[in-house]
């Protein structure tokens, strides 16, 4: 099951409403009919629908939601993730602090903020001189707070600062 199956499935109210009234509990159309104000013919044809639609099962004892179809379409429809970082710890410390391509908050220890930077310093190329318009229109594609990126780079030895142009040492 998919999340377009999932949420095509509850997108017309008389089945998001029979959905949740099995998860709370009812498990006849009867029952739903009652939970939902529904009536007994909308209620049945509704949970006729999620019954197809894997979103609810029948046993002996009734209605019952199938309750992992949402956390196994998610997990199904995820794409596979790209780690930031070959090393799994270093990929956790940037997954924490860059979302989307985006810095999303400065680290406060300083082994953390190390490695945001090194991460961040691979968008320019070393051995290539820049002036400080350049440094910042690509370190406003992390932050909008280039002026501090830059300022971190510099003091962390990761970029080079001499009369406004600024150089990445070549590795």
């Amino acid at each position: 099951m998919n999340a377009d199956l999932i949420c095509g499935s509850l997108a017309e109210p008389s089945r998001l409403r029979t959905y949740s009234a099995v998860v709370l509990g009812a498990r006849t159309p009867d029952q739903i009919a009652a939970a939902t104000g529904l009536d007994s013919a909308v209620a049945g044809k509704a949970a006729q629908r999620l019954l197809k639609t894997g979103l609810l099962t029948a046993s002996a004892g009734g209605l019952y939601a199938v309750e992992d179809a949402f956390k196994q379409a998610v997990r199904t429809g995820r794409p596979e993730r790209e780690p930031l970082d070959p090393d799994p710890a270093r990929d956790a410390i940037l997954r924490a602090f860059i979302r989307d391509g985006r810095l999303t908050g400065f680290p406060t220890f300083p082994a953390k903020t190390r490695i945001v930077l090194e991460h961040l310093v691979n968008s320019f190329d070393p051995g290539r001189d820049y002036p400080e318009a350049e440094v910042n229109e690509i370190l406003n594609t992390w932050h909008p707070d280039h002026a501090a990126l830059r300022r971190l780079l510099v003091d962390s030895k990761l970029l080079t600062r001499t009369s406004g142009i600024y150089h990445r040492q070549i590795a």
